[in-house]
């Protein structure tokens, strides 16, 4: 006959197998937060989660917009706008554009996390404090892609041209999504002109 004491320890495993929880379930953030001043184990999950993962600043915005490019084939030079800079200088310093000219704006952003669903780009024109034009673009929906920015370009615009319209415009622009979140507004100026050189 079995001992009394193998009894016990065999009804203790049982018990210890009901009274048994399951580890919880973590985010691959909370993964990579855990000793993330531990270098060798820093290392160690890189190797296991791959370089990517690991790249997302924990600090970083969901969606971060870098810069926004005024793409038009006549103009002597770039016309690019930092977006991680200083906002405030571009009201300051216009673009110059030639009147009539077509151009379209890109518009380039990173997704660092989570997939952020109906993004938007909305721009409002305005002259001596007087809305002149309001523009709406879906963008679209974007998974996390912390390495790569993506780009987003509006559809081909037309500067206005004739006397009367030339002049500078002061632009609102503004990123948002579904949930009326807003990742960037900034504003900026243009100035149209008889030549690019005027």
């Amino acid at each position: 006959p079995a001992d009394k004491s193998e009894i016990a320890v065999a009804n203790e495993e049982k018990e210890s197998d009901i009274n048994y929880k399951p580890p919880a379930q973590k985010s691959l953030q909370e993964i990579q937060e855990l000793d993330k001043d531990d270098e060798s184990l820093r290392k160690y999950k890189e190797a296991l989660l791959g370089k990517a993962a690991v790249v997302a600043d924990p600090t970083a915005p969901n969606v971060q917009v870098t810069r926004m490019t005024l793409m038009c084939e006549n103009a002597p030079a770039p016309l690019v706008l930092d977006l991680q800079g200083d906002l405030e200088s571009f009201k300051k310093h216009p673009f110059t554009l030639k009147e009539g000219v077509e151009y379209r704006i890109k518009i380039n952003f990173k997704v660092n996390k989570e997939i952020v669903s109906g993004l938007r780009y909305n721009q409002q024109t305005f002259r001596k404090g007087v809305k002149v034009d309001k523009s709406d673009y879906m963008v679209g929906s974007y998974g996390p892609r912390p390495d790569e920015e993506y780009e987003f370009l509006t559809t081909l615009e037309e500067a206005p041209k004739g006397m009367l319209a030339r002049g500078t415009y002061n632009i609102k622009s503004k990123f948002t999504d579904d949930d009326k979140y807003d990742h960037l507004s900034w504003e900026w100026s243009l100035a149209i002109k008889k030549d690019w050189k005027d």
